[in-house]
């Protein structure tokens, strides 16, 4: 039953179509559900009566526990208000891991504590089964002189060469603020921040469910990292923008045998346990106190494919099918303007 589902972007009402899905038959389930604050989402009224939400919520959070593995994982992203009821509804059928604390400031809002992050709340689904890799993130460093920002004292030798184990509040992946970024949804995620979260919790392979696909950031992470994918939605533009995505994303977000989240050329996040085999492609100072003023940099950063460069190359072939088969002004004068007649001009 789940074959018909998998790699594929099926829209529907996601409590119907988590029914059709097997028991412990997932991975990973993710969802970034509506947070019923008058959102301006296309084919979803986000203003419902507070027990009409729980309820709702309460009932697709049971399926996704259903459907998720023994070893697998359930994450939950939403406001702190919503998370606190997930989190009474997940209590009763998983086992808490971890209350994620992803850095997002918001605008000022009245008298109260300014809202500064977003949860991710983290289950397993049998914490004595659970797949679990530690992962890491670059050492932050000053933006001027690139020394690191944390002072760690006398302990620098202790330093890892990459950077530290991820902890439980992110502050190093950023919220898409801009909208040349930004699809046509009221809450897009950044992808770094999904990819962070499959490579913790999935291997090569393993199947990630999102039940609330959005313009696809769960699928299109998945795809990228070489696992596979479910995706629901129950609007029909949002699922046709995340399949034109997926045409042209490719399993490429690795260096050799090793996944590994990109942003802009630059590893963002890894496995702990794939270190040995990825620093022969760094370049490390010698001495580990001094990478405290030296950024360690990926040798072979011109060679590898990534995301980044993947889309640059689209880009440049569409340019340059486009400059190659438009007519220019000379030939526009001498009337030549069909597509075989320029090629065959060029050709010669």
């Amino acid at each position: 039953m789940i074959e018909k589902f998998l790699n594929k972007i099926t829209q529907g009402d996601c409590l119907k179509l988590l029914k059709q899905i097997p028991d412990n038959s997932v991975d990973i389930t993710f969802a970034d559900p509506p947070f019923n604050l008058k959102k301006g989402y296309n084919s979803y009224k986000d203003s419902l009566k507070l027990q009409e939400y729980l309820d709702w919520c309460e009932s697709w959070i049971s399926e996704m526990v259903r459907v998720t593995k023994p070893t697998g994982s359930i994450f939950l992203h939403n406001i702190p208000k919503w998370l606190t009821y997930y989190a009474s509804f997940l209590n009763k059928k998983a086992d808490f891991k971890h209350w994620i604390s992803w850095d997002a400031p918001t605008a000022p809002m009245g008298k109260s504590l300014q809202p500064g992050h977003y949860g991710i709340l983290f289950y397993a689904k049998d914490a004595k089964q659970l797949k679990y890799y530690e992962i890491r993130h670059p050492h932050k460093r000053t933006r001027k002189t690139k020394i690191l920002a944390k002072d760690y004292g006398g302990k620098k030798s202790m330093l890892h060469p990459y950077g530290p184990l991820v902890s439980d509040v992110w502050t190093d992946i950023h919220r898409i603020k801009h909208n040349k970024f930004r699809d046509e949804h009221p809450c897009q995620l950044p992808i770094h921040l999904l990819e962070r979260i499959i490579l913790m919790s999935t291997d090569e392979n393993d199947i990630v469910l999102d039940p609330f696909n959005g313009t696809g950031t769960t699928a299109i992470a998945a795809k990228r990292l070489g696992r596979q994918y479910i995706g629901f939605d129950l609007d029909k533009d949002y699922v046709s923008i995340t399949q034109q995505k997926l045409e042209h994303e490719l399993p490429i977000s690795k260096i050799g045998e090793c996944w590994v989240s990109f942003y802009l050329d630059e590893v963002v996040t890894l496995r702990n346990n794939d270190w040995n085999y990825l620093k022969d492609s760094f370049y490390i100072p010698d001495k580990v106190e001094d990478i405290d003023t030296t950024p360690i940099i990926l040798k072979t950063k011109n060679n590898i494919s990534t995301p980044a460069k993947i889309k640059s190359i689209s880009i440049h072939h569409q340019q340059f099918q486009k400059t190659l088969f438009e007519p220019t002004g000379e030939y526009k004068q001498n009337n030549l303007t069909s597509k075989n007649t320029i090629a065959k001009k060029i050709s010669r």
